[in-house]
């Protein structure tokens, strides 16, 4: 504005240098930034223009942290490495569900990685208002360093505790629903391909015994509750986890190796099927003529592999939306008496019927061909309320929910 002395040329600009110019108090300009529903619209701009005028760029955030003692951020602790992560496109995903339902909170996302690094333990050394605890190891120690700061969590992908919100996707229906296509078709010599961080590796005949990952473990009790219901004993070789597609890759080999011929495999994940194809390929095996391949995720990857992938989808994103809703209103909660019991809320999966799985060779002419493109609505009430399966928006979306 003509007359007015630029901020570069003025000395240190503050709220009070603001307020004299305007005419109001320091804490009403305070409050056209950090309050602005305290104010009438017009006055709040008033004051942005002047501020504007003046050079200010608004409070101090981190003045702004000492006062309030909050760090404006939360975070989301990783299982793998963070570098790692941005590469995984349904991990993208989760991120930005939980970037999109974060903006209207002002709250900033810190990505934190489980391995210490160096010395630092990012889940004990940065400042954070709470945290997203995503696929993670339970007995991993950053977890458990997030607990002992009594931090406002919610769990994602991982077992429900008591007290603590969490947010899971139905994976023992979906696999369900991936094994029970497979018996549909006349499948009956079937392999499973999995990847977790402890228990027994390669070739395993308990699998249920020493696995403690929440997903890997709902998947493998859906998958092998509809195979045994065909009377099927299904071929299961797990790998350390890693990269998926090496797993997938190693555990097909390791299958093919041991003298296993199954007609059907079922994958932890579309990634690892991305593996098990590119192995059974190199052994002149053909998807699906010989072998049928059915993923779990709908990774984008899925629809432009070759063939198309079978698979069951989770809505990756609607899940970051509902696990950052979840956080905000925990630490908005956080100082409530009494304690709020945490809310733990299953999404639905449904079952997506591509190019990847067709009869068995023998079973091929007595058996018809389900339409590719098919979609297969999954549910269960598994002790809570049955869900509806619709995914076509967050504010729609049906999920299943207890409380503890």
């Amino acid at each position: 504005m003509e007359g007015r002395e630029p901020g570069y040329l003025m000395g240190r600009v503050t709220l009070q240098t603001i307020a004299d110019r305007v005419g109001v108090s320091r804490m009403t300009v305070s409050n056209a930034f950090s309050r602005p529903d305290q104010l009438s619209a017009r006055l709040r701009d008033q004051i942005l223009v002047v501020a504007d005028e003046l050079g200010y760029v608004g409070p101090d955030p981190t003045a702004r942290a000492l006062a309030s003692g909050t760090a404006g951020a939360v975070g989301l602790l990783l299982s793998d490495t963070v570098p790692y992560a941005l590469t995984d496109e349904v991990a993208m995903q989760f991120i930005s569900g939980i970037a999109d339902e974060l903006g209207a909170s002002g709250l900033a996302l810190t990505l934190l990685s489980a391995a210490p690094r160096d010395g630092v333990v990012q889940a004990r050394d940065v400042a954070i208002d709470g945290a997203l605890v995503y696929s993670c190891d339970p007995d991993s120690s950053a977890v458990g360093w997030l607990m002992r700061r009594r931090l406002p969590l919610v769990f994602v992908d991982q077992s429900p505790a008591p007290g603590i919100p969490s947010i899971n996707v139905d994976d023992r229906l979906g696999a369900y629903a991936a094994a029970q296509h497979l018996v549909d078709l006349g499948h009956r010599t079937v392999a499973i391909v999995t990847t977790g961080y402890r228990g027994g590796f390669g070739i395993i005949t308990d699998p249920l015994d020493s696995i403690v990952a929440h997903a890997e473990r709902q998947r493998l009790l859906g998958w092998l509750e509809a195979l045994g219901q065909a009377g099927i004993e299904p071929i299961v070789v797990r790998q350390p986890h890693a990269d998926p597609q090496d797993n997938g890759y190693d555990g097909m080999r390791a299958i093919l190796d041991s003298g296993g011929r199954p007609t059907g495999i079922l994958c932890f994940s579309d990634a690892i099927a991305g593996g098990v194809i590119c192995a059974l390929r190199d052994a002149g095996l053909r998807v699906p003529e010989d072998v049928s391949v059915v993923g779990f995720d709908d990774n984008p990857m899925a629809r432009r592999m070759q063939p198309a992938l079978t698979t069951v989808r989770q809505d990756a994103q609607g899940k970051g939306r509902a696990a950052a809703a979840a956080l905000v209103s925990a630490i908005t909660l956080a100082d409530a008496r009494p304690a709020r019991r945490g809310r733990h809320v299953l999404l639905p999966t449904e079952l997506i019927i591509r190019d990847s799985t067709a009869p068995p060779p023998a079973a091929r002419s007595s058996v018809p061909t389900q339409r590719r493109g098919q979609t297969r609505p999954t549910s269960t009430n598994d002790g809570l309320t049955s869900v509806d399966t619709s995914l076509n928006r967050l504010d729609a979306l049906p999920v299943a929910e207890v409380d503890s």
